[in-house]
């Protein structure tokens, strides 16, 4: 438990967060941060990971640097390791105020990130607060993502969403890259739980990527046709014009970057 003191640079207190912590399964529960819009659903979801008996935390995404948020992530401490399942702001941005206020290392794949200890890499094994964890690189939506292993369930960060799709996040995420994670999370045993980075859990994270998987080559298939359609040089906003037509236009822009990642992998060929 950290004091009483404002910290500058925080979003001010005061505004209605997601104060109780929910458990999900044996070892994880979740926090709720007070993010909420069209990209980010019902906000970002903070994990706290603890094993059986254990005294200390993981946190895995603290989410954005929101006073009161961290504060709550504080309260359930104390924290034994911080990790990040890529750099997006409202997943990392409050690692540094989290990492001062509790004394714990941030850990990521990407070595900006990383405060106080060593970076992560693919199949790293995390031993801490009674579990271990599995490092599991899975780029696509960005160049750093990361999935997390447990005995029961895989946290997703932004790689696979509990409600809708997630944005290739173009050109730092690549579509190749990210058909690549979901093959790999397919590959997984089966009955793991899906503890994404927003929305809702889900039951199996080998069904939810082989959907995944289905809906991307659907996607593919729409871009084939517009642009036969508009013709071989047509723009990454025409083809949202015609592909995402019935998609809420707030997330326009969003769609726009999977376009161009989709149209960079077609005509990479």
């Amino acid at each position: 438990m950290y004091g009483t003191r404002y910290i500058t640079g925080l979003v001010p207190p005061g505004r209605s967060v997601g104060e109780t912590l929910r458990p999900v399964t044996a070892t994880a529960s979740v926090l709720l941060a007070d993010n909420p819009s069209p990209m980010t659903l019902d906000g970002t979801n903070t994990w706290l990971l603890r094993g059986p008996g254990a005294a200390d935390t993981v946190v895995v995404d603290p989410g954005p640097a929101d006073e009161r948020h961290l504060r709550l992530i504080a309260e359930h401490g104390p924290v034994a390791q911080i990790l990040l399942t890529h750099r997006h702001g409202d997943h990392a941005s409050g690692a540094r105020w989290l990492a001062e206020l509790v004394g714990a290392p941030v850990r990521a794949l990407d070595p900006t990130l990383a405060l106080g200890d060593e970076e992560l890499a693919d199949d790293d094994v995390i031993v801490a607060a009674g579990l271990e964890i599995r490092v599991l690189a899975t780029p696509g939506h960005t160049s750093d993502s990361l999935c997390f292993v447990l005995d029961d369930a895989v946290l997703t960060g932004d790689t696979v969403l509990g409600r809708g799709t997630t944005v290739i996040a173009y050109p730092d995420g690549r579509l190749g890259d990210y058909l690549t994670s979901l093959r790999r999370l397919a590959e997984l045993p089966h009955g793991l739980a899906v503890l994404p980075g927003h929305g809702p859990e889900l039951a199996d994270v080998g069904t939810v990527a082989r959907e995944y998987l289905a809906h991307r080559e659907q996607r593919l298939d729409q871009i084939r046709s517009a642009l036969r359609q508009l013709g071989p040089d047509a723009t990454a906003r025409q083809i949202v014009e015609v592909v995402y037509a019935d998609v809420d236009r707030m997330l326009w822009p969003a769609a726009e970057l999977s376009v161009l990642a989709q149209l960079d992998y077609l005509r990479a060929g």
